[in-house]
């Protein structure tokens, strides 16, 4: 029961984050770049953001690999200058998942769930974010493995290369 509440709790918060995410997606407000992330600025409400798009992209359907169109695949983490949650972890998969999956994220020898609404995926409480941010500021690679809603199985690999770079340069430029 707990986790079914867990989960209507996440599904409710995914949509209200929804409308973010997609403003992350698409500014043009790039103001740094870190190696292999990328910091943006937002206007109203301010918000600052790390991003990384995948170093390699594989999909398989019946355990062969096939080609598919997908849309922008990006990793993100967001501050924002009010009271909320410092750090939100976010993925897009450039497709809808499949409705109740879930996505894996392994770091190193950790791994975490992500929930999904659409074509998003979130950690469920802002105490698995900070665990996720942890985890990627040791971390080389994050491997993020989910399922589409036509049954495409991806596996989606980014490079943790100047993460904590973009991650303290977002995090100041929202500590304003």
């Amino acid at each position: 029961m707990a986790l079914k509440l867990a989960r209507v709790v996440a599904g409710l918060c995914l949509a209200a984050l929804a409308s973010t995410a997609t403003a992350q997606a698409t500014s043009n407000n790039r103001v740094a770049a870190k190696v292999d992330w990328s910091v943006f600025e937002g206007d109203n409400p301010n918000e600052c953001w790390g991003v990384s798009a995948p170093k390699e992209t594989v999909n398989t359907r019946d355990g062969r690999v096939v080609a598919v169109r997908r849309s922008e695949i990006q990793l993100f983490v967001t501050f924002r200058s009010s009271d909320a949650p410092k750090g939100e972890v976010s993925f897009t998969g450039g497709y809808p998942f499949a409705p109740g999956s879930t996505v894996n994220m392994a770091i190193g020898e950790s791994e975490f769930e992500l929930f999904t609404e659409g074509e998003w995926a979130w950690p469920a409480t802002p105490a698995d974010d900070a665990k996720i941010v942890t985890a990627m500021k040791r971390g080389t690679n994050a491997v993020l493995t989910a399922r589409s809603a036509r049954g495409t199985q991806t596996k989606d690999s980014f490079s943790l290369l100047g993460f904590t770079a973009a991650l303290e340069d977002a995090e100041k430029r929202c500590s304003k």
